[in-house]
């Protein structure tokens, strides 16, 4: 896992020359977050990170920054019980962006994991 680390942190510094320009409002750790969680669901493996790498920079192309956070916020929210995170769930505003990213996602998907 230090290893994995490593890379992921080699990635945000300009190690990548993929991630250099794309996306440049995106932070190093919301790419590494991702990164990491998408490498967790597809294998930890060199080409799992090219593959999630590039998702990641598919996703930036397409969702500002502030869509993509707003999105991953409301998705947290939405794993929360109880009627507090009910808006969440239930607003049609709230849907459409997290429908945003899907099709973000489903873009990096087939672009990105062959």
């Amino acid at each position: 896992m230090s290893r994995l680390l490593l890379i992921v942190a080699a990635l945000g510094v300009g190690a990548c020359p993929a991630l250099a320009g794309v996306g440049d409002d995106y932070s190093t750790v919301d790419k590494a977050d991702y990164i990491i969680g998408c490498m967790a669901a597809n294998g930890q493996t060199r080409q799992a990170l090219e593959h999630c790498a590039c998702s990641i920079d598919t996703i930036a192309e397409i969702l500002p920054y502030k869509e993509y956070e707003e999105a991953e916020t409301i998705l947290r929210m939405n794993k929360i019980a109880g009627q507090s995170s009910e808006v969440f769930r239930n607003t049609g505003m709230f849907r459409d962006i997290v429908a945003n990213m899907r099709r973000a996602q489903a873009e990096a998907e087939i672009k990105c994991f062959p």
